[in-house]
């Protein structure tokens, strides 16, 4: 069944299901756990869903941060179907997104282990590495 994108509302069923998803692929491996304080933004951020069929199998949020600017953040596939180009798909969609809403810059805190990922969509690194939620991150960006 062909792969699905676009957005869904906050507090949805849908959006209940990313938030596990995002549990399962970001916060779990490392021990953490999602609190309420981790989505106190997520009302005020777009939410771009992957589904195949009716299974929600990839999440990315975006989050304005001026009218220029907006930031990616908490993208996940789940675990059964990476590899399968399911994260490329969103990430273009969210630059399509981006751009039509007027946004000249998608910017992002990249994982180390995806580094060549996001380098391999255009994105370019910006500055040092860093440590974020205790793992290695890169700042990364791209003009849209």
């Amino acid at each position: 069944m062909p792969i699905e994108v676009g957005l869904i509302e906050f507090n949805s069923e849908q959006y209940i299901e990313s938030v596990a998803l995002r549990q399962d692929v970001l916060r779990t491996p490392l021990g953490l756990k999602f609190t309420k304080e981790n989505m106190v933004t997520d009302e005020h951020e777009y939410h771009l869903a992957a589904t195949d069929g009716e299974k929600l199998v990839g999440i990315l949020l975006l989050r304005p941060i001026n009218d220029d600017v907006v930031k990616m953040r908490q993208v996940a596939v789940s675990h059964e179907v990476q590899g399968q180009g399911i994260g490329k798909l969103m990430v273009k969609h969210s630059e399509e997104l981006a751009k039509n809403l007027g946004f000249n810059l998608l910017e992002l805190n990249a994982r180390k282990v995806a580094l060549d990922f996001y380098l391999s969509q255009g994105y370019s690194i910006e500055g040092e590495e860093f440590l974020e939620i205790g793992i290695p991150h890169f700042k990364m960006f791209k003009r849209l």
